[in-house]
């Protein structure tokens, strides 16, 4: 007899109902490809399962997210900690389509540099920092963009201090990360912004649908 396959495999036998898919995928698929090539809905019954009971190693590395990102957040008023989020969604989504793709030496780089000219403009001297890199550069030039529209919508002196600082802890991540995650190597830190923010967007999805207001902290830190 010849069994059917998981669509997604071709190799083990479906058994759990994938409301994503639209049709039965084998538990490995299920747990390895979830929220990453499959787009749960916030209402899927294993991932709601996963969340309440992680295993071991995702268990793990929550954890060792937490304890990178506290650091980074620590201290933060409410203004700083909403460019740091509006930053790292940028960083994101041109890490995602940018060619050649950048490294986290290029996200501190970018971070770094626009944080030097934001602050010798607040000692008076308008002078424009460089990347060392094509890349970096790039990634200025975006960071730049959002930050002047954040500053159309409510022009203020300490609103750039607050960039400042934001960036600073970002360089920081970049620089860091790759201690705590020595197995992700040159991209260490993107895949920390990676999963936090799509705990984030899961997070926000539960609100929307739940009715409660998440805690502060755990929109950043993928709590353990």
């Amino acid at each position: 007899m010849v069994f059917k396959t998981c669509p997604l495999c071709q190799q083990r036998r479906p058994k759990r109902e994938c409301p994503a898919v639209g049709q039965t995928i084998c538990a490995v698929c299920c747990g390895t490809k979830r929220q990453g090539e499959i787009t749960c809905p916030p209402d899927c019954a294993y991932l709601s399962s996963a969340r309440a009971h992680p295993a071991a190693a995702t268990q793990r590395r929550r954890e060792r997210d937490f304890r990178v990102l506290l650091p980074l957040i620590q201290d933060l008023s409410e203004p700083q900690y909403r460019l740091l989020l509006a930053f790292q969604a940028i960083i994101l989504k041109h890490a995602a389509s940018a060619l050649p793709a950048p490294r986290d030496a290029d996200v501190g780089d970018a971070a770094g540099t626009l944080a030097s000219t934001i602050e010798t403009a607040g000692r008076g001297i308008i002078y424009e920092h460089r990347t060392a890199s094509v890349p970096a550069q790039r990634m200025v030039a975006e960071l730049r963009e959002l930050l002047a529209e954040i500053e159309r919508e409510s022009p203020a002196a300490a609103r750039e201090r607050d960039a400042a600082t934001a960036l600073r802890r970002i360089e920081q991540g970049a620089r860091d990360a790759a201690a705590a995650f020595p197995e992700d190597g040159a991209t260490a830190y993107l895949g920390l912004l990676s999963r936090m923010m799509s705990d984030l967007g899961s997070q926000t999805a539960q609100t929307t649908t739940g009715g409660e207001q998440p805690d502060r902290r755990s929109g950043v830190i993928i709590a353990p």
